[in-house]
């Protein structure tokens, strides 16, 4: 459009005008000036007329009965109010009958476009020349060719406004035509998904859900629209599922939770949700679209791992307790008896000669050192002091033991532990303890550790500090080390969270947060 205005208002005209001026009145600007406005009013309707019914001339001819009704009803209307406006005598004439005019107008641009406001002016313009050359309706007293200029003055003034609305309604309906065309390919591609598909506006109502939602809740579509949704949501889910929704859509993030939903044969099924926020061209908040997938038999899956995962653990510690016990009730107690034998020596032989010799003396060291090994291997295995003290005094005496045998220095925190901590939580915490100590000593590269335990009103924290070398903790994760599943698969069964952070060159922290 703005090419055309261009052209038909300025460049053609000036062109015209310049060429043509010399023939049309005696003053050279006067009819440069007839010119100009004669060559712009024929750009600004009849080019635009005759190019749009060429164009668009088949096309009406299909539209339907009623559109083409209403054109010939307009055009009429038109015809009548134009001859009236443009041959009534000036003495009872009234100037606010040019008015007439706007409604007609109007109504061709918005309703019709280019084709019709077009249409509508040639009919204007060929009433008004018609009654001017007749000396009829406002114009009669202008004298044909020499002094049209208020004449076309009017026509073009009064063109060029409805010819920009008429372009400009055109614009958006285009616009409208392709949103449309966009939206029946969204639902079209959204109803044949095989997972439910959502949107909702900036007031956080729901707007759209595909055939897939409507299939598995059993519900009309009118049902499940602004807040219907929620009524297939389990109530034990639905507080949470619409805060989390609602703090989404307030801070324009997105989010995804998972909460049960009632299927239409009335059995609740897990859902996950996941939505993103949408945006308008200019940046504005338009909704959140979003995706529902079934994972009841995902759910069952990872319920069943966690049991076999549980049973697995809980019978891997039923046989270090075993083994811990046959350590120290059996090995530990014979080995030490076997030390007593050779500290007494040869009864038979006098108390002055009775002397250890000292290969026997040093298979002795080496025989206690094997039992304060062993005994510290029962230790790690199995500690009752777990079992009869808690775990803040099983953790600090841990810790004690394995300074000692690793020659290493660990400060040990404690704060606001409660007492009483579940059995399964405690030794999860002390193993989590055990493995990290163990990787801290075998991988830092330091000496000095941190230990602590602090309790919340939340739950219970146990933190393992290094200030060693540190390891890339994504990478370790992926060669799928040994010691770091086990602690994350302990934390898991029982709803804690694991976290690690460690960087090459930074140390590693270990941090393990059990809820009570």
């Amino acid at each position: 459009m703005a090419r055309y205005s261009l052209f038909a208002l300025v460049l053609a005209p000036l062109a015209g005008a310049s060429l043509s001026a010399h023939g049309i009145a005696r003053d050279y600007w006067a009819g440069w000036k007839i010119v100009f406005l004669s060559e712009v009013l024929a750009f600004i309707t009849l080019t635009p007329a005759l190019l749009s019914w060429v164009s668009e001339g088949r096309a009406l001819m299909r539209r339907s009965r009623a559109h083409l009704l209403e054109g010939v009803i307009l055009i009429t209307g038109l015809v009548l109010v134009s001859y009236i406006v443009f041959t009534v005598p000036e003495d009872s004439r009234s100037p606010a009958l040019f008015y007439a005019l706007v409604p007609f107008l109007l109504w061709s641009a918005l309703r019709f476009g280019w084709l019709g406001v077009s249409t509508s002016l040639i009919v204007v313009t060929s009433l008004s020349i018609w009654g001017a050359v007749y000396g009829r309706g406002p114009f009669s007293n202008l004298v044909p060719l020499t002094n049209p200029l208020p004449l076309q003055m009017f026509l073009v003034f009064a063109s060029i406004p409805f010819m920009v609305l008429a372009a400009l309604a055109e614009e958006h309906q285009e616009a409208a035509q392709v949103v449309r065309e966009s939206e029946g390919r969204f639902r079209l591609v959204a109803n044949t998904a095989p997972v439910m598909i959502w949107l909702t506006g900036s007031d956080k109502l729901c707007t759209y859900v595909n055939q897939s939602w409507l299939e598995f809740t059993g519900r009309p579509l009118e049902a499940e629209l602004g807040y219907g949704w929620t009524e297939v949501v389990h109530k034990e889910d639905f507080k949470r599922c619409v805060q989390t929704y609602s703090q989404a859509v307030d801070h324009r993030e997105p989010y995804g939770m998972e909460y049960r939903a009632r299927r239409h044969d009335g059995e609740y099924r897990w859902i996950l949700d996941t939505g993103v926020p949408r945006f308008n061209p200019d940046g504005s908040f338009a909704g959140f679209i979003g995706s529902c997938v079934d994972i009841t038999d995902r759910k069952l899956a990872e319920d069943a791992l966690a049991t076999v995962g549980r049973r697995l653990i809980e019978a891997h510690e039923e046989e270090r307790t075993r083994i811990a016990r046959e350590l120290h009730d059996d090995i530990v107690q014979r080995i030490a008896l076997l030390a007593n034998e050779l500290q007494r020596g040869d009864p038979h032989t006098p108390d002055s000669t009775n002397r250890v010799p000292d290969h026997i003396q040093q298979a002795l060291h080496s025989l206690y050192d094997l039992g304060k090994d062993v005994q510290a291997l029962s230790h790690r295995l199995h500690s009752s002091k777990l079992e009869y003290l808690g775990f803040v005094s099983a953790a600090k005496s841990f810790c004690r033991e394995f300074s000692e045998q690793h020659k290493v220095q660990i400060e040990f925190k404690h704060s606001d532990v409660p007492p009483g901590i579940p059995k399964e939580i405690s030794l999860c915490l002390f193993r989590v303890l055990q493995e990290a100590l163990q990787n801290a000593v075998k991988h830092s590269a330091r000496q000095n550790f941190t230990v602590e335990v602090h309790g919340t009103e939340e739950g219970i924290s146990l933190t393992v500090i290094d200030s060693g070398i540190g390891f890339d903790w994504q990478d370790a994760m992926n060669r799928r080390g040994i010691g770091l599943i086990s602690m994350r698969e302990r934390i898991r069964l029982v709803n804690g969270e694991l976290s690690v952070q460690s960087e090459p060159g930074r140390g590693t922290t270990v941090r393990a947060h059990v809820h009570l």
